[in-house]
Parts: structure tokens; C-alpha cells; sequence
């Protein structure tokens, strides 16, 4: 673990419930997030594991963790690790999503840190792609394309 830290910011025109709905609900998730779901399958609680999973929840792991803070549409803190890594906490990271109103728009801030250079180099790309195809989908309906092999989203799928 080091004290690398990757910052991103974003602006959606939308309202912090359904910003966190999109973070939050498996189903939305996976709408634009190329087909990976967030889940929490004790509930989204402080202590309780996550993953982020293929198949809309029901495959592979893609990443996992606990949850350290959680407050409903404002403050999603999450430990972070390859599921490989599960076990060592010192391969974990930390991501920080903060979703504030900012007139009738929300301010969407991702602050990843305690990073190594390999998660570095991978969240440095990813979480772009996952920020924009979020903002997509929540102001358009329509997500991006944001891994070559994966589908977007279904054709009419609705944003929460």
C-alpha cells in the first residue's frame, strides 16, 4: 500500500438519489458499468462486505471489500481489492464516492487512495470510463461502451 491517491470529479444533471441508486442497486449498476454489478449481500451497512461482480452480480468477482461509512445520498466509503487480494489487507485500497447538489445538478467526486501502482494504473483509466458512462446513462438513458467486449446497455433500458 502507498499514500497515491486518484481523484476525479464529475457534474451529472440529475439528483443525488438517483446518483446513489446508480452506486447502489445491482440493476443499475450493471446498466452502465458493462455489465458488473455492485452488490452487497448483507445489506449496505457499515461492516458489511461488497463485491463487484460480472453477469449483473452473478459471476466473477471483479473487485471486493467492506464497507467503512456509509451515508444514504451523500457518503459511500469502500475498502477495495483484487478478489486475489481479498485476504491482505495491505494490497487493499480505499474509495470515497461524495455525491453533493450543486443547484439541479450533483457533483459526483471519486477519491481512490492508499493505492499501489498496479491498482493505481488500473482504477486511473477505469474510473473515468465508469464516470462517464454513468453520467450517460443517468442523463440520457443510453450508457457507453466502456469495455470493448461488452454489450452497452440494453436497448430501452431506463435510467432509476
Amino acid at each position: 500500500m502507498t499514500t497515491d491517491t486518484f481523484l476525479y470529479v464529475t457534474y451529472i444533471a440529475t439528483t443525488p438519489d438517483k446518483v446513489w441508486t446508480a452506486i447502489l442497486e445491482g440493476d443499475v449498476t450493471r446498466q452502465y458499468w458493462g455489465g458488473n454489478a455492485n452488490v452487497a449481500p448483507k445489506g449496505w451497512k457499515k461492516g458489511a462486505p461488497w463485491q463487484h461482480a460480472a453477469e449483473g452480480g452473478k459471476g466473477a468477482l471483479r473487485c471486493v471489500g467492506e464497507i467503512l461509512e456509509i451515508i444514504p445520498q451523500q457518503k459511500l466509503v469502500l475498502t477495495w481489492a483484487d478478489p486475489g487480494d481479498a485476504g491482505n489487507p495491505a494490497k487493499h485500497s480505499r474509495v470515497a464516492l461524495e455525491i453533493e447538489s450543486v443547484g439541479d445538478m450533483v457533483r459526483l467526486t471519486v477519491t481512490h487512495d492508499q493505492l499501489d501502482q498496479a491498482m493505481g494504473q488500473k482504477i486511473s483509466k477505469g474510473w473515468p470510463m465508469v464516470c462517464a458512462s454513468m453520467k450517460s446513462f443517468l442523463e440520457t438513458g443510453r450508457a457507453l461502451s466502456i469495455f470493448g467486449s461488452c454489450a452497452p446497455a440494453t436497448a430501452g433500458a431506463r435510467a432509476p
